[in-house]
């Protein structure tokens, strides 16, 4: 079992994963904002990509809790993480900052890619 922590900053805060491998499965819990909290659970499996060009996918599996929009980051790092390192990956987590713009909403979506592609880096 291998564990890692990252974290990426922005202009208002910072976006954390925690994960942990467990043989060929990696479940990451990922955090942030004023009020962390649990939103969302996405389990990927990594599957071929629908494209047909031999390069991989996932295909995912989405349990929220009503009321709240953690899906995109959780679903985006799941998906990523499985499609690219071949491994069944749940993510849980949840992001909650009041007033939040949608100018800062795209700084935490760059975030949680930013983590995706350091946990494939770490994983892979």
């Amino acid at each position: 079992m291998k564990k890692l922590e990252r974290s990426a900053r922005f202009s208002f805060g910072e976006l954390r994963a925690e994960a942990v491998l467990l043989n060929d499965s990696c479940h990451v819990l990922l955090y942030g904002g004023q009020s962390p909290h649990i939103g969302c659970t996405v389990l990927a499996q990594p599957r071929p990509s629908l494209t047909g060009d031999g390069s991989g996918g996932a295909t995912a599996s989405v349990l929220n809790v009503c009321g709240h929009k953690d899906e995109a980051l959780c679903r985006l790092l799941a998906e990523t993480v499985a499609a690219r390192t071949q491994r069944v990956t749940v993510c849980s987590g949840g992001f909650h900052q009041d007033g939040i713009t949608p100018e800062q909403i795209g700084e935490v979506v760059q975030a949680a890619r930013a983590l995706a592609e350091e946990l494939v880096g770490e994983v892979h």
